[in-house]
């Protein structure tokens, strides 16, 4: 595919007017018949940087596996595979990963496919199912590939590496540097892109405040905190990190009780669940998003202005990748520690400063938007315009009356003005989208 094709793509279906100095430098290197390590801070634009190497070395679509890009998580596999369609027009991408049925996944694989982007043992699954023939594949990704193996697909990687006899072109990415790789990558000549030091940048955008506890539960003291920001107006755009799915769980009941907009994220939820949590978070419904580490990489989340480290980080990778969900590309963001009385502090953590609450000030505003739930989705042909059509007509609504519309497999997800939620809700019972009944409902 070449360049002149895609490039127009990029700035009209990401809004990018010009690509940052590390994805030139991709595209550059590329060139190159050699593989390419590519080191690079969380939020720094890595996805599109091998994104658009790979789709400049594509040769014309034959319908059979050119290139398996390889990630840790199914949110990472949703976001790359997301980035490509919009921009690979003539290639058909196929993403593979747990939670949803893998009867679409065969049905997709089966009519062809080009690029495949999946999670390990999804795609070896495949594999060995022979569901799939990936022999003809000659670029491999595998990205974020650290935590591939932190989470322990080592096997899983050295097995799927194995089935791929015909790769000439690899690249791997993560945000960390490691001296050893694994010995299953025998890389050709291997060229490493570093740009770590853009974590240097980050440190001037970003703010570290310590928040003192009075006592060792942290919940109200996290409450005040959230109160404070928001200031008598809305929430900000906030992720709550906590080192357990327990915990996540408590701190998310505790906030909903007080009247907090939040949603909730761990890996023992489903991938609906999942996907229904970020989708809210991104688009106003709730601001405030409780999570584990499973949200510190690897997610397509917009704009955040604050991290909160309800419980310190366990390591210092963690503790960055955290920290680098807010104050990404250009933008700046705090960061906000609660630290409880008998607490010791991480070493690995410095302040720039003391930050104190004030809760006892003007309550927040309601959330600007809610979000309907359709029971229909991709695979029962439901368009974002479909939807939005559909919202105008029969809810009575006006564009600027609908915010932000995301289509799943099998349901689909709306955000409508807040004000006129309940009524727009009444509005479309019984109505027809499409020429077929759906149940359509707020999410509570």
């Amino acid at each position: 595919m070449r360049e002149k094709e895609f490039l127009p793509l990029v700035k009209e279906k990401l809004g990018i007017e010009t690509l940052n100095e590390m994805q030139q430098k991709m595209m550059r290197a590329s060139s190159e018949p050699r593989d390419i390590i590519l080191l690079s801070p969380t939020g720094s634009g890595k996805t599109l940087a091998f994104i658009l190497p790979v789709l400049k070395i594509l040769r014309p679509t034959t319908g059979r596996v050119q290139c398996v890009v390889v990630a840790p998580s199914r949110e990472l596999v949703l976001q790359i595979a997301g980035i490509i369609n919009s921009i690979a027009d003539g290639f058909k991408v196929t993403a593979l990963y747990g939670g949803h049925k893998v009867e679409d996944e065969v049905n997709s694989l089966s009519a062809g496919t080009d690029i495949i982007v999946a999670t390990p043992g999804r795609l070896l699954d495949h594999i060995n199912r022979r569901n799939v023939d990936v022999l003809p594949t000659r670029i491999l990704v595998l990205d974020e590939f650290d935590k591939s193996l932190e989470l322990g697909f080592e096997k899983e990687m050295k097995k799927i590496v194995g089935h791929l006899k015909n790769v000439s072109r690899t690249f791997l990415t993560s945000a960390t540097n490691s001296d050893v790789l694994p010995e299953f990558l025998k890389l050709n000549d291997p060229l490493t892109i570093n740009f770590l030091s853009a974590n240097e940048d980050l440190k001037h955008r970003l703010r570290v405040h310590r928040v003192d506890s009075d006592a060792n539960d942290k919940l109200q003291s996290l409450g005040d905190l959230l109160r404070t920001l928001a200031a008598g107006g809305k929430h900000e755009r906030s992720i709550v990190f906590v080192n357990y799915r327990e915990s996540a769980e408590r701190v998310a009941a505790y906030l909903r009780k007080e009247g907090v907009p939040c949603v909730l994220y761990h890996g023992a939820l489903d991938q609906m669940e999942r996907e229904t949590a970020l989708t809210m978070f991104n688009n106003g419904s709730r601001p405030v998003l409780v999570a584990t580490d499973l949200a510190s990489r690897g997610l397509d989340i917009e704009n955040v202005r604050s991290v909160i480290h309800y419980h310190q980080a366990l390591t210092p990778e963690s503790y960055t990748h955290r920290n680098g969900r807010t104050a990404r590309v250009d933008r700046s963001g705090d960061v906000y520690v609660l630290i409880g009385p008998e607490e010791d502090l991480k070493e690995f953590t410095e302040f720039d400063d003391t930050f104190y609450t004030h809760p006892e000030g003007e309550a927040p505003e309601a959330s600007e938007y809610e979000t309907l739930r359709f029971s229909a989705g991709k695979k029962e042909k439901l368009s974002k315009g479909d939807i939005l059509g559909f919202l105008l007509k029969e809810g009575g609504l006006d564009t600027d009356d609908v915010g932000k519309i995301a289509v799943f497999d099998h349901y689909s997800l709306a955000a409508v003005k807040s004000e006129k939620a309940r009524e727009v809700e009444q509005r479309v019972k019984g109505k027809k989208i499409k020429g077929e009944k759906r149940l359509i409902s707020l999410i509570k």
